[in-house]
């Protein structure tokens, strides 16, 4: 599938850019889920909290920490680095190790050594059996092949660590469950990365770059994964923040149909 793709200068400049308040949001989002659990927990509303936990899941891997690995929110390097340091260790996740790992994964993938990206190569049985030993993977991969990383690692570890034990203490000495819940569900979350975002997007024998990431379409398949569903897109400009993948998909979708790229559409 080769054809010439426009450059992101020609297609989508204004793209790149975010407006303040929208930064924000993304920015808050994480705190606002983390309430949302521990009110919904202490209350006793379980299913709420369960999707607190989820959700805060989603915005971070998914979409704020995404942005901020990538800097596409606009922020100095310093602020946006401890940015994706806090908010991952939220979540009991290194954010150094994701950088690394997820801009190892844009310049390798296909490619074998593309450790976030191994799942797409397995069964889907397999990307779900990797999904426990997923997050410890990404971080020790990073320890070993980033050495000048190591003291930021080591001490992103020695947070989520200390964190973990404080949220076990808490339940103990309070004799609530719920500290100790929003442990357990955040790093259970975790364990669907490599098939939600290795295992389905992906087509890694496909031909070409733009055959070796699906392109999905469709109103069901948009609703179903909240507008994160532009991998191919992503990986062709991976600048643009999340808040524009539908955009930049409706402008790029001429281009791609006269590839030849096929579209795996769910609904219309």
């Amino acid at each position: 599938m080769s054809h010439p793709l426009p450059r992101l200068r020609d297609i989508a400049p204004d793209l790149l850019r975010l407006p303040r308040w929208r930064v924000a949001v993304s920015l808050l989002l994480p705190a606002a889920f983390i309430t949302g659990y521990v009110a919904a927990a202490t209350w006793g509303v379980w299913p709420l909290a369960v999707l607190a936990a989820a959700g805060l899941m989603f915005v971070t891997y998914g979409s704020t920490s995404h942005d901020l690995v990538h800097g596409s929110l606009g922020l100095p390097r310093r602020w946006n680095d401890l940015l994706l340091t806090l908010i991952e260790a939220v979540t009991f996740r290194s954010g150094r190790a994701y950088k690394l790992a997820h801009r190892h994964h844009h310049a390798r993938y296909p490619h074998a050594d593309d450790v976030e990206g191994a799942a797409a190569h397995a069964s889907w049985w397999r990307a779900l059996l990797v999904g426990p030993v997923y997050v410890p993977q990404l971080w020790l991969w990073a320890m070993r092949h980033h050495p000048t990383d190591r003291r930021r690692l080591l001490m992103e570890a020695a947070l989520t660590i200390s964190l973990a034990a404080a949220l076990v203490a808490a339940a103990a000495v309070w004799r609530t469950p719920w500290p100790a819940a929003y442990l357990l569900l955040c790093v259970a979350g975790a364990w669907v990365f490599p098939f939600a975002l290795a295992y389905l997007p992906y087509t890694p024998d496909g031909d070409g770059p733009l055959g070796q990431t699906r392109r999905v379409r469709g109103r069901v398949a948009r609703v179903i994964a909240f507008e994160h569903l532009y991998h191919l897109e992503h990986h062709l400009y991976p600048g643009v923040p999340h808040h524009h993948w539908p955009e930049l998909a409706r402008r790029l979708d001429p281009h791609l149909d006269r590839a030849g790229v096929p579209a795996v559409r769910v609904g219309r």
